[in-house]
C-alpha cells in the first residue's frame, strides 16, 4: 500500500470516529434534557387532587342579598352586582322598563320620561345566559299551518351574553356578574344619537364613563326587580356646556330607574283598536290573516275588573289609585285631587263606581315614584320646563294592559314664569323655506311655551279689564284642573283629540251660562286656548273644569264589559254624533307635512275658528292700547310690560296658524261604510270658508298696519338687567312680525299645501290653486303698488319674493308640482310689473331690489 493511500484511508477512519463521536454526544445530550424535562413535568404536576370549584356562596359571601324577582348580590366593598337565574325562567316571558329618575333637559331627557319598554326572555347557552329581547310586532293564527314558519325574517335581540360564575344544580340556580347588564348602555341606549346634520356646538353628551358611573339604589320586590343608575357621561372639552341647569358640561349625570317585571298573569282580555276612536296602541300586524288592512292593534287600558259583575255599576276589584308626591304645592292638592276624580264620571257610564281613587304620600315615606308599585302625580319647577304637563304610562307590550303610570307638572303652568318661555317673542324659525316645520324635538318645548303663553294671556286680558282678584285666582284654578285632568286621561290609554275643539259656537263659547261647569270642547283630549271674550261682559268661564263628551263614550269603548260584539259595534257607530267627533295627532295639522284637516288644529276654539280668532286679535289690539298704564308701576321695571306686549300682540302668530290651515284644507271623516251620518271620507273645505280664511290673513297678517300698536310702547320694552346679559338688548320688532308672517307662508307655500289645492280640486275644492295664488299676490302687493312701502311690508315682500323664486330655483325646488312652478313664475312676472319705483326713496330702492332678484332668477332659469 502507498503512502497516499494510508493517508487517505487513516483520513476516512479519523472522520467516521469523529462522525460517530459527535452523535455519541448527541445522543447523550438529548437523553439528558429529556430527562430533565420529564422531571421538571414531574416537578410541576400537582399531587393528584382536583381543584375545588367556587360555589355561589363563596361568590357572594362579601356581598348583600337581596331578594326578589332576580336576586341581586352587591358586593358590600366595591359595589359591583352579581344576578341569580334560577332554571325556571329560561325561556320565560319578563318586561324591560325604564324612565328618567333625573336628567338634563339639554340633552332630552328629562325627569319623569318614560323611555324603554320592551319583552325579554333569559335562555342558557352553553357556559353563558343571555338576554333576548322579542318582537312583539307581529301576530300568526295558530290553527294556520304557516304559523310554523313565524320565526322567519324577525329578528330578536341578543342584549347580552354574560358568563356563568358559578351554579347550583340541586337547587337549578346559576350565578352572573350584573354590571354589563346595568352600568352600560346593555338593555337599552340612554344618552340620545346626534342627529343628522346637527351643529357640532350644539350640546352633546360626551363618552359613558364606566368609572363613575354606577348603582344609587336597589329596591327589589315579588313581581319586579328595580335599581337606580346614574350613568355618567364625560368629555375632556365641550364647545357648548349647556345651559345654567348643567353644572359641568364635561361631566354630566343622567339618572335612570330601571326595572325587570314579571310578565302579568291574570284573566286580562286584550281589546282591539277601532280608528273612530282615540287610544294609544300597540301596533300588531296579524300575518296569517287576508286582509287589505291585517291589523290586530292591542288599546292600553287598565285591567279594571267589577267586583260585583252582576251589577250594572260595581266598584273594581282594584282601583285605580293615585299618590300625590309629597312635592305637590299644599294650597293646590284639593284642586288636583278633584281634577282627578273628575273621571270617575266617565267610569260610571262604563259600570264602574269609584274606579280612581286619590291618596296622599306622606313626607315620611319609604318609596318614591320610580317604585312602579305606585302610581304618581308629581311636580318639578325645572330650569328649563320641558313640558306643563306630562302623562306617560308603562303597558304590557303583548297585550296592552298598563302596568302603571305618572304624571310630571311643571310649577311654571302655576307660576307662568316666562324666564325661559318666549314663545311669542322668538316666533321666527329657521331662515330655510325647507326646514320650517316644527320636528318632533321641538313640539313639546312649543306646546308647553303655548300652554304658558296662553295662560299668561288671559291674565293680562283680565288685569288690563280691571277684573277682580277672584277672576284671576279662577283662571288659574281652571287651567291646572284642565291640564291634570288632560294627563290623566293620557294615563288612561286615551290619546290626544285635537278636534274636540270644533263642538261649540263662538256664540256659545260667549255665553257664560252656557258653558258653566263644562268641558269647553268634546274632550278634554284636545289643546284649546283658553276662552277669553271680546265682550268683556259677557266672560264666563275661562278653561275646561270637566271632561268632555267624547271623553265619556271613549271610555266606555275602553273599560265598559260589553256582553256582546254587536254592542261594541252600537255604540262605536255614534262616532257620527257632533259630540263625538275626533282627530287625532296623526291628522294635527300643526306640521304642514302631515295633517290636511283644519279642525284638526292645536290651540284653536270653536267651530268657526275663523270668527272666534278675529275677535281674539281685535280683543289683544284693544288691550295694548291700555298696557303701558296697567302694566308699569313706580319703583319696577319694565320686564312684566315687555312680557304682557309679548303675549297680546302674540296672539296675531296662533291666529295665522289657525286661518292658514284652511287654505287647501280637506275635512276627514273617520267613519265606516253605511254608518248612518257618515260623510265621504274627504271633503275640501269649502270656497266660502277658504276665501274668508285668505281674506282674515291679508287684513290681520299681512296688511300694512297689522302690526301698527301704540308707539309708545316700543320705547318701553326693556328687559329686567341681570349682569352683564346683553342679549337682544333691544326689541327686534321687525324680526319679531317677519317671523309671524313666515309662519303663514311657509305653510301656504308648502309643497303638500300647493299640490292638495291641485289634487282637491278632482274631488270638489273650487279655491283653485291659481285663483290662490293669484289672491296671495294681492295680499302682499296691492295696497301699496304705487305708493310707499313700510318697513314691515318691505320685509314681507321681499321674503315672498325669495320663496317664489327658490320653488323654482332652490334645492327644494322638485319637490314641487309643474302646476305650482307655473304659478310661481307667473306671480313673479306680476311682481315684477307692480314694482315700478314709486313712493319714498326707501320705497324706491326696495322695489328695485325686486325688480333685481327676479330679473336675476328669470335668466337663471332660461
Amino acid at each position: 500500500m502507498t503512502l497516499k493511500k494510508r493517508t487517505m484511508k487513516f483520513a476516512a477512519l479519523l472522520l467516521a470516529s469523529i462522525v460517530l463521536l459527535t452523535t455519541s454526544n448527541l445522543e447523550a445530550q438529548n437523553r439528558k434534557k429529556k430527562k430533565k424535562k420529564d422531571e421538571t413535568e414531574v416537578a410541576a404536576t400537582p399531587p393528584e387532587k382536583k381543584s375545588k370549584e367556587k360555589t355561589i356562596e363563596d361568590l357572594t359571601k362579601s356581598s348583600k342579598k337581596m331578594e326578589g324577582l332576580f336576586t341581586i348580590y352587591q358586593d358590600t366593598i366595591t359595589g359591583s352586582l352579581q344576578m341569580l337565574i334560577s332554571k325556571d325562567m329560561f325561556g320565560k316571558e319578563f318586561i324591560y322598563f325604564n324612565q328618567i329618575s333625573n336628567g338634563v333637559v339639554d340633552a332630552g331627557r328629562n325627569r319623569g320620561s318614560y323611555r324603554d319598554t320592551k319583552v325579554f326572555t333569559v335562555e342558557k347557552y352553553f357556559n353563558r345566559i343571555e338576554f333576548i329581547s322579542q318582537n312583539t310586532s307581529f301576530y300568526f293564527d295558530p290553527e294556520n299551518a304557516i304559523s310554523k314558519a313565524k320565526e322567519a325574517n324577525i329578528s330578536n335581540g341578543n342584549m347580552a351574553s354574560i358568563q356563568i360564575e358559578a351554579f347550583d344544580n340541586e337547587k337549578g340556580l346559576y350565578l352572573i356578574k350584573a354590571d354589563e347588564l346595568f352600568l352600560k348602555e346593555t338593555l337599552t341606549q340612554i344618552k340620545p344619537a346626534s342627529a343628522p346634520g346637527s351643529s357640532p356646538t350644539s350640546f352633546r353628551l360626551g363618552n359613558l364613563d364606566k368609572d363613575k358611573t354606577k348603582i344609587i339604589a336597589i329596591k327589589n320586590y315579588q313581581e319586579n326587580t328595580n335599581l337606580e343608575v346614574e350613568y355618567v357621561y364625560s368629555s375632556p372639552s365641550v364647545l357648548n356646556n349647556g345651559s345654567e341647569a348643567v353644572t359641568d358640561g364635561r361631566n354630566v349625570s343622567i339618572k335612570v330607574f330601571q326595572s325587570l317585571i314579571a310578565m302579568p298573569e291574570n284573566n286580562y282580555e286584550p281589546r282591539f283598536d277601532d280608528p273612530r276612536v282615540g287610544y294609544f296602541i300597540n301596533e300588531v300586524n296579524d300575518q296569517t290573516a287576508i286582509s287589505a288592512a291585517p291589523y290586530r292593534d292591542v288599546i292600553n287600558r287598565w285591567h279594571l275588573k267589577k267586583k260585583n259583575p252582576e251589577l250594572e255599576i260595581s266598584e273594581p276589584v282594584e282601583p285605580i289609585t293615585w299618590w300625590m308626591e309629597n312635592t305637590t304645592p299644599i294650597e293646590w292638592r284639593e284642586t288636583i285631587k278633584e281634577a282627578v276624580l273628575k273621571w270617575n264620571a266617565a267610569f260610571e257610564k262604563a259600570g264602574f263606581k269609584n274606579a280612581i281613587v286619590v291618596k296622599q304620600q306622606p313626607d315620611d315615606a319609604d318609596w318614591d315614584a320610580g317604585d312602579i308599585r305606585y302610581n304618581v302625580l308629581r311636580w318639578t319647577a325645572s330650569p328649563r320646563p320641558p313640558f306643563g304637563g306630562y302623562g306617560p304610562c308603562l303597558n304590557n307590550p303583548r297585550t296592552g294592559e298598563i302596568i302603571g303610570a305618572d304624571i310630571m307638572l311643571e310649577y311654571n303652568i302655576i307660576s307662568g314664569s316666562d324666564a325661559n318661555s318666549r314663545l311669542f317673542e322668538s316666533y321666527t324659525d329657521s331662515n330655510e323655506f325647507e326646514t320650517l316645520d316644527d320636528d318632533l324635538s321641538r313640539e313639546g318645548c312649543v306646546l308647553q311655551q303655548g300652554l304658558v303663553e296662553n295662560l299668561n294671556f288671559a291674565k293680562s286680558v283680565a288685569i288690563i279689564s280691571s277684573d277682580s282678584e277672584e277672576a284671576l285666582k279662577r283662571i288659574q284654578k281652571e287651567a291646572v284642573m284642565a291640564v291634570v285632568m288632560h294627563e290623566i286621561g293620557h294615563t288612561l290609554g286615551l290619546n290626544h283629540n285635537m278636534k274636540a275643539s270644533q263642538l261649540f259656537t263662538p256664540e256659545q263659547l260667549a255665553d257664560a251660562d252656557f258653558i258653566e261647569g263644562k268641558c269647553l270642547t268634546a274632550s278634554i283630549m284636545d289643546y284649546a286656548v283658553i276662552n277669553v271674550t271680546k265682550d268683556r261682559s259677557k266672560q264666563g268661564q275661562y278653561d275646561d273644569v270637566n271632561i268632555g263628551p267624547y271623553d265619556i263614550w271613549a271610555i266606555q269603548l275602553g273599560y265598559k264589559p260589553f256582553e256582546t260584539e254587536e254592542e261594541r259595534q252600537a255604540l262605536l257607530n255614534e262616532s257620527t254624533k257632533p259630540e263625538h267627533i275626533f282627530g287625532n295627532d296623526a291628522d294635527d295639522m300643526r306640521s304642514s307635512r302631515t295633517g290636511i284637516d283644519p279642525r284638526v288644529m292645536i290651540f284653536d276654539q270653536s267651530s268657526d275658528p275663523i270668527t272666534y280668532f278675529i275677535d281674539r286679535i281685535e280683543l289683544a289690539d284693544n288691550m295694548l292700547k291700555n298696557a303701558k298704564d296697567k302694566f308699569t308701576k313706580d319703583g319696577e321695571t319694565y320686564q312684566e310690560l315687555r312680557r304682557v306686549y309679548y303675549s297680546l300682540i302674540g296672539e296675531k302668530a296662533n291666529a295665522g296658524n289657525v286661518f292658514s290651515r284652511y287654505i287647501g284644507g280637506v275635512y276627514v271623516d273617520r267613519a265606516m261604510v253605511g254608518q248612518e251620518g257618515a260623510t265621504k271620507p274627504y271633503t275640501p273645505v269649502s270656497l266660502k270658508d277658504q276665501k274668508r280664511a285668505m281674506e282674515a290673513i291679508s287684513k290681520y297678517i299681512f296688511a300694512p298696519n297689522a302690526f301698527d300698536v301704540p308707539n309708545t310702547l316700543y320705547n318701553y320694552l326693556a328687559r329686567q338687567r341681570r349682569g352683564f346679559d346683553y342679549t337682544q338688548e333691544d326689541p327686534k320688532i321687525h324680526s319679531q312680525v317677519l317671523g309671524y308672517q313666515k309662519r303663514v307662508l311657509n305653510h301656504l307655500l308648502y309643497p303638500n299645501t300647493l299640490q292638495r289645492i291641485t289634487d282637491s280640486e278632482l274631488y270638489g275644492n273650487e279655491y283653485t290653486l291659481s285663483r290662490f295664488m293669484t289672491d296671495l299676490n294681492d295680499a302682499i302687493f296691492r295696497a301699496d303698488i304705487y305708493g310707499s312701502v313700510n318697513s314691515f311690508r318691505q320685509n314681507l315682500q321681499l321674503e315672498y319674493t325669495n320663496m317664489l323664486i327658490d320653488m323654482l330655483t332652490g334645492q327644494q325646488g322638485d319637490r314641487y308640482t309643474n302646476n305650482a312652478k307655473s304659478m310661481a313664475l307667473f306671480n313673479l312676472k306680476a311682481i315684477r310689473n307692480m314694482s315700478a319705483p314709486s313712493g319714498n326713496l326707501a320705497s324706491k330702492a326696495h322695489k328695485e331690489h325686486l325688480r333685481t332678484r327676479i330679473d336675476n332668477a328669470l335668466k337663471e332659469i332660461k
